[in-house]
C-alpha cells in the first residue's frame, strides 16, 4: 500500500511538472512608439532563455518592417517582418535560430498606419522558451 501511494504521489508530482507552463508566452519587453520615430529598442532583462517571439501591437496599429534581435553574445538575428498589424493584433511566430538563446535588446524600424498623428502605439514583444 505504501509502495502503491508513493508511486501515485511520484506520478502525479512528474505530471504536474512535466506540464508547467514551459511553453507559455511571456512578455519580454515593451515600448510605446512615437509616430514621429521610425526606429526604437527594446532592452530585455532577465536571465530566460527563448526559442520563439512574437509582436503585439495595441493602442493603434503599425507597420514594423525589420526587427532585429540581439543576443547577449553579440550575435545579431535579422528578421524582415514587413508586417502592417492592426491594433490589438500579432505578428506571426518568429523561430530564433539554434537552441534556446538570451536576448540582450531588439531593434525594430517601424512606420504609422493609422490617422493618430502626435500619439503612442505600444509594441509589445513576447517570448516563449
Amino acid at each position: 500500500m505504501r509502495t502503491t501511494l508513493i508511486t501515485l504521489f511520484a506520478v502525479a508530482v512528474f505530471a504536474t511538472t512535466a506540464f508547467t507552463p514551459i511553453n507559455e508566452w511571456k512578455i519580454i519587453g515593451e515600448r510605446a512608439v512615437k509616430f514621429s520615430s521610425d526606429r526604437d529598442v527594446i532592452n530585455v532583462g532577465g536571465n530566460d532563455w527563448y526559442t520563439k517571439l512574437k509582436i503585439k501591437v495595441v493602442d493603434a496599429p503599425l507597420h514594423i518592417s525589420n526587427f532585429d534581435v540581439i543576443f547577449e553574445n553579440g550575435e545579431r538575428f535579422d528578421v524582415a517582418i514587413r508586417e502592417d498589424i492592426r491594433k490589438g493584433g500579432e505578428s506571426r511566430i518568429i523561430d530564433l535560430p539554434g537552441k534556446e538563446r538570451r536576448i540582450d535588446r531588439i531593434e525594430f524600424r517601424y512606420r504609422t498606419t493609422g490617422k493618430l498623428r502626435g500619439g503612442t502605439a505600444n509594441v509589445i514583444v513576447f517570448g516563449r522558451r
